[in-house]
């Protein structure tokens, strides 16, 4: 019976030093924006003061408009493509060459198409799964102004550091990741310009980006074309809006 030969110290401190060259700088990076970034949720106070900042944001960005809107039309990050058919509850959710006909009602009728045909493979469920996540996240950096009366959603008053008033919002339910929290902060009109986010998919809480560029659509809904997020731009292009289709 043959023993296996030991692995030299010398690849052992090759392979560790590897290890320690691309995870320490890693490492360091994570623990500087930690300490810079991390905010604890803060706490607020529900009740007409807050549902008054959240009814003005509304106004500002014209929800009235927004909610007559049958049909918005966006790209996203310049990879994700929709067409949200808004009145009928379906949206048109495309990727590289995947096109899934989502229905955001009951999503076991959606159809998933590869290369523009018609698929019914094992994967199919896997596509649906992940045009369902696109759409929630790519359209709540769309339009989750609109959101905030929401079914499940709770709304709290925020006296912030600097003794200006901002909106905490919470989504109990729905969405891909419920237990969310944003903290909008808004300008004299009622307009967002910016929000802060405490999400499971962030590992470090308080993290804020920028609402801005704002673009009057064909239907008089106010919709973003820009974030700053960090050192990172979310671009949303193409955005097209119309009544009635």
């Amino acid at each position: 019976m043959s023993k296996k030969k030991a692995i030299p110290k010398k690849v052992l401190k090759i392979i560790a030093g590897v290890i320690v060259f691309f995870t320490l700088p890693t490492l360091l990076l994570f623990a500087y924006m930690y300490f810079k970034y991390h905010k604890e949720l803060p706490t607020g106070t529900q009740g007409p003061a807050a549902d008054y900042i959240a009814n003005t944001m509304l106004d500002a960005l014209n929800y009235e408009a927004y909610k007559a809107t049958d049909y918005i039309e966006f790209t996203f990050k310049k990879r994700h493509h929709f067409k949200w058919h808004k009145a009928k509850n379906t949206c048109d959710v495309f990727w590289k060459n995947i096109k899934v006909d989502l229905d955001l009602v009951n999503h076991s009728k959606s159809t998933v198409y590869v290369s523009e045909e018609k698929y019914n493979g094992k994967e199919a469920p896997d596509y649906i799964e992940k045009a369902v996540d696109l759409f929630n996240n790519d359209t709540f950096w769309l339009v989750a102004p609109y959101k905030v009366f929401d079914s499940g959603v709770e709304r709290r008053l925020v006296k912030t550091e600097d003794n200006k008033e901002a909106l905490l919002v919470t989504y109990t339910s729905g969405g891909s990741t419920p237990g969310d929290s944003y903290l909008w902060h808004v300008d004299a009109s009622g307009k967002p310009v910016s929000f802060q986010m405490w999400v499971d998919i962030l590992p470090i809480d308080g993290l804020e980006a920028s609402w801005s560029d704002w673009l009057t659509t064909d239907t008089g809904a106010e919709l973003p074309t820009f974030h700053k997020f960090l050192m990172f731009g979310l671009e949303i292009e193409q955005i097209e809006t119309g009544n009635n289709e």
